[in-house]
């Protein structure tokens, strides 16, 4: 949807074009923080990369993530396309909650509707 200026369904040659020039900058980044170069990020890996890029979040948040979009095993990570979807959401979520928090303390004060519509609008 972000490629498809036309909102026809499809994406001409530039379009595509620019969705391959998008997944290899996020190519890119993930392999920068992917450091043991495993294929995948770990706990530890996915705590810096947030850091890294400006998120304060903290263990737990990142551990609920994981839990989330990992797939099922002993030492779950996250594959490159769920770290761009974690990342695309997570900075559509901060530009929308930034929005709201014009002064820059980290608190807002919402409605429920509003938080509803905050995050749907977010999501399509």
């Amino acid at each position: 949807d972000m490629f498809d200026k036309t909102r026809s369904g499809r994406i001409d040659v530039y379009g595509f074009s620019a969705l391959l020039r998008f997944i290899q900058q996020w190519k890119n980044l993930f392999q920068q923080y992917d450091r043991d170069q495993s294929g995948s990020i770990s706990f530890n890996e996915l705590q810096q990369a947030f850091s890294q890029m400006g998120y304060n979040l903290s263990p737990q948040f990142s551990q609920l993530l994981l839990a989330r979009y990992a797939q099922r095993s002993p030492n779950p990570s996250i594959q490159l396309d769920r770290f761009i979807q974690i990342c695309m959401q997570l900075q559509s979520t901060t530009d929308a909650f930034r929005e709201k928090d014009t002064a820059l303390v980290g608190n807002v004060r919402l409605s429920y509707e509003d938080f509803l519509t905050m995050v749907v609008t977010r999501m399509m």
